[in-house]
């Protein structure tokens, strides 16, 4: 299938993506397969599989892929991600986190152990050629951050070309010790193309017209992006007397006053790093117009928590979606064809468009 989108490399001339693809429901098929199939989806954190024995089933991207998961931790303590569907008759296998030695199918009793080999399967006496590696369960691409872990049906790439520069520029922080706060997680559904809330998070252009409480927070001047392979960073720095990092001297940006480092890692995931831990956002796409967004939380110093850039965040989030709903409804036009970029301030969004335009090419597959 040919795919007609492309944008310039250069941000000064180029022009953004066709707006067809916020409208196309071939568009919305194809990145399915193209960019959500071949990239790292978050799947939570590792609470719930901490010991020997834990099993936990999990969603790849409810509501686009669905493909179900199964996190194991045998009891040499190894960690894996399998899938959760019988080899039998495709019935799924764990429903509720659990402990256990093995894994039982409810359906037949097929059995495997904890790294996904099939064990007893009954009334198969007669099969020929049976078991075969068939019959065990795949192991799925996974891997982790701190305690975030993720999983892939064929990335194009491995995690650390997705998260490495995150990790290089924040090695300092003790990732795996951040808490999960339950309490301050939120879940909202918009009605808008899940693109339309990438783009608007990776700029702050909006920021003086759309968010008045964070603008008198940060440094609207010096807030700048960087590019990387498959992430971007949005710098922020904060205006004088405002909450902000305390740096250690290994940190490249010792000496400067930072309140939030704000990274995006293609194609749906938000790592908001504050002084007081991380907000995590996780775009998941339901449909050509209908979006979810999980907002999880993560303590590191609670004495930090309501002040700065990562205060007033659910304020924050209503504003952007009242803006990216109003969007939505904008693209629809027939007269809208698309529109150019600042070259001073919407870098991230020339550099998302520009994945996108890759990932949806029809050899992009075979080449990577």
């Amino acid at each position: 299938m040919h795919t007609p989108y492309t944008v310039d490399p250069d941000i000064t001339i180029a022009a953004t993506i066709a707006s067809s693809f916020y409208v196309d429901p071939a568009a919305y098929a194809l990145a399915r397969e193209r960019i959500f199939a071949r990239t790292w989806q978050w799947i939570g954190d590792d609470t719930d599989v901490a010991e020997p024995g834990s099993l936990s089933p999990r969603e790849l991207l409810a509501g686009c892929l669905d493909e179900p998961l199964l996190l194991s931790r045998d009891a040499g303590g190894l960690l894996r991600c399998l899938s959760n569907v019988c080899t039998h008759r495709g019935n799924l296998l764990v429903k509720a986190p659990c402990r256990g030695e093995q894994i039982r199918c409810s359906y037949h009793s097929r059995r495997f152990d904890l790294a996904g080999r099939m064990t007893f399967m009954p009334e198969f006496g007669g099969a020929r050629n049976f078991p075969s590696p068939a019959d065990n369960l795949p192991e799925v691409p996974f891997g982790q951050l701190g305690s975030q872990l993720f999983a892939a049906v064929d990335a194009a790439a491995p995690l650390d070309a997705f998260f490495g520069d995150v990790t290089a520029r924040l090695g300092w922080l003790p990732l795996a010790e951040f808490r999960h706060d339950a309490s301050r997680d939120r879940d909202f559904e918009i009605d808008a193309h899940w693109a339309l809330y990438v783009e608007n998070y990776l700029e702050g252009l909006h920021i003086p017209f759309i968010h008045p409480a964070l603008n008198q927070v940060l440094d609207f001047r010096n807030y700048r992006s960087e590019i990387y392979r498959y992430a971007n960073l949005q710098l922020a720095l904060a205006k004088d007397g405002e909450l902000v990092f305390d740096l250690p001297p290994q940190s490249p940006d010792h000496g400067q006053r930072i309140a939030a480092y704000y990274y995006w890692v293609f194609p749906n995931l938000m790592l908001n790093f504050y002084p007081w831990g991380l907000s995590l956002n996780w775009v998941q796409p339901q449909g050509i117009a209908r979006t979810r967004i999980a907002f999880r939380t993560y303590v590191w110093d609670e004495s930090k928590l309501d002040a700065g850039a990562g205060n007033g965040l659910d304020q924050v989030e209503m504003e952007d979606e009242e803006a990216v709903q109003a969007v939505q409804r904008g693209v629809r036009s027939r007269w809208y064809q698309g529109g150019r970029y600042s070259p001073s301030r919407e870098q991230g969004v020339h550099h998302f468009h520009r994945l996108l335009c890759e990932f949806l090419q029809p050899d992009y597959a075979n080449a990577s």
